[in-house]
């Protein structure tokens, strides 16, 4: 191959890793990788002009690869800064464990640590060693194209909004169609004249028709997605993580996904239940159950910020704000989530304390949201959770001072929200004293004064304009109000961020509380100073209204009796974390968590009447595995039977004789070789041997086994052959290693002599009687 097809390998991959630039806020890492990419692929070609093997080229490349990535992150470790040595070696690996970590604490575009530049600039180099193999030292073009599409899957699959976008697409597609047409060219000037413009003729002939089939491929894959029906993706019923907080997530989730995902779930007609919760609660009735909160804001979208993550600690931090004058309670729930309940992040009431699951979840210590690293799902898991019931008063909101500077991002707005937004918030909240009784007043005027229907059939559109419409039209669901009562509140100086979840469930005779997809909810979270993130209801016929937002009955009525003061002071002291231990505290037995507990309630908790269902449950639990099983274990008996039973007289010598016989028969079905009984035991024995391929002594063994069958069947007299069960045992064996694997184990597991099982029971049934 010449200097145009390393040209071309080496500029496919490149295209297609410009696919991962969006990975990271910053791009710096590219230029790196372009100049890496052509040392590797000099080098293939330097080795390749010295008519190396191809083995040789590829190792060559290797050698390159791991000096050029020891020159770019460990050269002060390595020798000469391009050698790899072992302090080397182990400053990459550190910073390979490193870049796996920060790729799963961060959500794209991530901060370009050196961990995930190594990983970015290693893959490339990796995915541009296999292309230039494939496609140059080994002359298979068209596979070269399967790394370059590993590749780009992994760029679509992290990249933020779903997708890497079509001009991604464009540029990988565009290099992997450069390749082949390289390739046609080099082998069409290899064809010489063929057609009677000779071989230059030929080249631009099969260019043109190449780059036309090309571009019309190219063009069709650009433009077929526009017409094809998109998918949404999943917020509250699918896998999707429906946040950015990383910890394996895909990214943030927009304002679209959400009208999409929550409007289809709340207009589903199969409410099913998704989480049945316990809680030490007396509140379940105001318990709502957050999964992610979506706090930035760019006029048409909402998502989460990207934030770093950490493994679950045995206590949360603090919620933010939060001051200890403020009464709180401190209670335990347990939940669980329907089989085909996945989610990526675990619905929890806020603020929480402490959470126990199984799997790898981690921890966003900002949010206070707990998201699942790679594979974790809430799919048919359970999980425990203490969270605080903070109950502030309407004087500690209405005196709560400006917020600090380090909230300001939550009360940035786009300059393209249009001016009406702003404007009527300040109709609205026109006579307000306060930031609290601004946000009140929003609340009331969208759930009760401001005429507004809820409605999930509604389409108000997306993008700058949709909160317009939806103030205009007064109709919509949680995701209209939420939206819009956070931007009117950030417009007034208040921190305002959309929280995404379910609202309080059904509760249930047995004190637990299920939690359907119609309870999925969205609702906007205001920050007051000493009181923290606090939540609005401004849906009307949704949830339910927080009591610090409603007005006071009687005078007074805030105030706090001593004995209450008492009891929350006691409810508000620092609890013990979890412990595994077989200790078990009184709120964790109410929640039916204690393993002791549960096994009691297990071995107790029946008066007899369910061991039929169990009996029958076992039955069924033993059937389904030995039923599958039971040509073998049949198979295993009967040949145990056969060469197992010694001769018994000779009376025995004919049954016993038969018996070895038909168990090199039926071995010989069982590998491949079926009985035909129109041929005699000699002849028989001759077709054992031939199909076999067995070697003499193990034929000979056959014939003695085939002829002392013919004595028994035709002499006058029946006389036993010594070592009959010996020879067959060695037939057998020979046989089975004469055939492949997947033989011998169809023969062990499904043998074909079980037909005579069948063929036996026939026999039983239509017999007829003698008289």
């Amino acid at each position: 191959m010449t200097t145009r097809m390393t040209l071309a390998s080496a500029a496919a991959t490149l295209l297609t890793a410009m696919a991962l630039v969006p990975l990271t806020e910053e791009g710096t890492w590219y230029p790196k990788a372009v100049v890496a990419v052509a040392v590797l692929a000099g080098a293939g070609r330097l080795a390749r002009l010295f008519s190396m093997p191809r083995p040789t080229v590829v190792a060559v490349q290797l050698v390159v690869s791991a000096a050029l990535l020891s020159f770019l992150f460990a050269r002060e470790q390595a020798v000469a800064w391009l050698l790899p040595g072992p302090e080397a070696v182990r400053r990459l690996g550190a910073l390979l464990r490193q870049g796996v970590e920060d790729v799963g604490g961060y959500a794209t575009p991530a901060p370009l640590t050196e961990g995930i530049a190594l990983l970015l600039i290693g893959g490339v180099l990796l995915i541009a060693l296999l292309v230039d193999a494939l496609a140059v030292t080994y002359g298979l073009t068209a596979p070269a194209g399967l790394p370059l599409l590993a590749l780009y899957s992994v760029a679509a699959g992290l990249a933020d909004e779903g997708g890497a976008g079509a001009f991604a697409f464009g540029a990988a597609a565009a290099g992997y169609l450069a390749m082949l047409l390289a390739d046609g060219r080099e082998r069409l000037t290899r064809w010489g004249r063929t057609f009677g413009g000779g071989p230059a003729s030929s080249a631009r002939t099969g260019q043109r028709t190449g780059r036309r089939i090309g571009v019309a491929a190219l063009g069709v894959a650009l433009l077929a997605p526009a017409a094809m029906p998109s998918l949404g993706g999943s917020l509250v019923a699918g896998l999707g993580s429906g946040g950015g907080t990383g910890g394996g997530g895909r990214g943030p989730a927009s304002s679209v996904d959400l009208l999409l995902t929550l409007q289809d779930n709340l207009n589903q007609t199969d409410d099913r239940t998704a989480l049945t919760v316990r809680s030490t609660s007396d509140r379940t009735h105001d318990m709502y159950l957050r999964i992610t909160s979506l706090d930035e804001f760019d006029g048409a979208t909402w998502k989460a910020s990207p934030r770093r993550t950490i493994p679950l600690p045995d206590r949360f931090p603090g919620p933010p704000g939060l001051d200890p004058q403020v009464r709180r309670t401190e209670v335990t729930s347990r939940m669980s989530a329907a089989d085909w309940y996945g989610q990526k992040h675990l619905p929890m009431p806020y603020p929480a304390a402490w959470a126990e699951a199984d799997g790898d979840w981690r921890l966003d210590p900002v949010g206070l949201t707990v998201a699942g690293n790679g594979d974790a799902s809430t799919r048919g898991e359970s999980w425990e959770v203490a969270s605080l019931e903070v109950r502030p008063t309407r004087e500690q909101l209405a005196s709560a001072p400006p917020p600090g500077p380090e909230l300001r991002n939550f009360t940035e707005l786009p300059a393209s929200l249009p001016e009406e937004v702003a404007a009527t918030a300040r109709q609205v909240t026109e006579g307000s004293r306060n930031a609290y009784e601004q946000a009140v007043a929003l609340q009331d005027w969208f759930a009760v004064t401001g005429n507004f229907t809820y409605d999930t059939q509604v389409d108000v559109g997306t993008g700058s304009d949709a909160i317009v419409r939806f103030l205009d039209r007064r109709t919509g669901f949680c995701v209209h109000f939420s939206f819009a009562m956070a931007s009117m509140a950030r417009s007034l100086g208040i921190p305002a961020r959309v929280a995404v979840g379910f609202a309080p469930g059904s509760e249930q005779g047995d004190g637990s509380v299920e939690v359907s997809l119609r309870d999925a909810h969205a609702w906007p979270e205001l920050y007051f100073e000493g009181v923290g993130w606090t939540r609005f209801e401004p849906t009307p016929s949704r949830g339910t209204v927080p009591d610090y937002t409603l007005p006071e009955t009687t005078p007074g009525a805030t105030a706090q009796p001593e004995e209450e003061a008492a009891e929350e002071d006691e409810l508000t002291a620092p609890r013990p974390q979890p412990s595994s231990s077989a200790s078990c505290t009184a709120e964790r037995q109410r929640l039916g968590a204690c393993p002791d507990q549960e096994e009691t309630a297990v071995a107790a908790g029946d008066d007899g009447s369910g061991w039929p269902g169990a009996l029958l449950w076992t039955a069924v639990a033993v059937a389904a595995v030995l039923l599958p099983l039971s040509p073998m274990l049949w198979r295993r008996r009967v040949r145990a039977s056969r060469l197992g039973t010694p001769l018994r007289g000779e009376a025995d010598v004919l049954p016993h004789t038969l018996r070895v016989w038909r168990e090199l028969t039926d071995t010989a079905w069982d590998l491949g070789i079926p009985p035909d009984d129109s041929l005699t035991p000699r002849r028989a024995a001759e077709r054992i041997v031939r199909a076999g391929q067995l070697d003499a002594a193990t034929a000979e063994a056959v014939h003695r086994v085939a002829t002392a069958v013919e004595r028994v069947l035709y002499a006058p007299r029946a006389r036993a052959a010594p070592g009959l069960a010996a020879d067959v045992r060695k037939a057998c064996a020979a046989l089975r290693a004469s055939m492949s694997r997947s033989t011998r184990f169809r023969a062990t597991f499904a043998p074909r002599s079980a037909a005579r099982i069948r063929q036996g029971l026939s026999t039983r049934t239509w017999r007829p009687r003698r008289a």
